[in-house]
């Protein structure tokens, strides 16, 4: 199960500290160094917890948590701040955020934390199974079932069978499958994503007249009951 993290942090020594021992514990890390660009981000995109700084260019994070929560989203959210009072902190969390963690900080703490928000937020919200037509995916057991039928899928392909239906309905580019799957900058020059779109349709579509799995020309895919544009 990929878990997928916003950072929205202007120190970029700071970010990059902890984006790197995010992604060396198995996260994928979608990052701003702007509150404009991390709200944009934090409103369109699915993430499973948010680490957000306070004092920010454009948009404060305040606002941006204000933001988040005005639009019904739960996504489990923890402030990074300098600012250490007992006011500061209050405030934080009378806003929407579930954690306060004040700056210089070690990172097995807030590793720590991100897994304790993680944890509670599945707990609150059954995430272990995604459910789509008939398609149905067990993120703990990794079974693929569609209809009666059980899906062998490689982990790769689960990995990006996973991200196609938690963003079902919804076009998903070549770049987003390859920075949310892989986690890494996408080579305009390389097929690979095409190539696994392939297989993996082989796999959902082949025995059934129903296709779920569709190429937006020019744009990218979806996970939908049809081809409409």
């Amino acid at each position: 199960m990929i878990v997928r993290l916003l950072l929205i942090e202007d120190d970029i020594k700071i970010a990059n500290f902890i984006k790197s021992g995010l992604k060396s514990e198995g996260f994928a890390v979608d990052y701003a160094d702007n509150g404009e660009d991390g709200l944009h981000l934090a409103l369109t995109e699915p993430y499973d917890l948010a680490i957000i700084d306070l004092m920010l260019p454009k948009i404060e994070g305040l606002t941006i948590i204000e933001k988040i929560r005005q639009n019904n989203l739960n996504t489990p959210i923890i402030i990074l701040s300098a600012k250490r009072s007992v006011d500061d902190r209050v405030q934080g969390l009378k806003i929407g955020s579930d954690d306060y963690l004040v700056k210089p900080f070690a990172f097995s703490e807030l590793l720590a934390r991100v897994r304790a928000l993680i944890r509670r937020s599945s707990k609150a919200t059954d995430t272990s199974r995604l459910v789509y037509s008939d398609l149905t995916m067990d993120l703990y057991s990794h079974k693929v079932v569609r209809g009666e039928a059980e899906i062998h899928l490689q982990p790769l392909e689960f990995s990006l069978l996973e991200y196609l239906m938690r963003n079902a309905e919804r076009v998903v580019s070549r770049t987003m499958i390859m920075e949310h799957v892989w986690d890494y900058n996408f080579d305009p020059q390389a097929n690979v994503v095409e190539a696994r779109i392939c297989y993996l349709r082989d796999k959902i579509d082949k025995n059934h007249d129903k296709k779920l799995i569709h190429t937006v020309r020019g744009v990218g895919y979806v996970l939908r009951e049809n081809n409409q544009a």
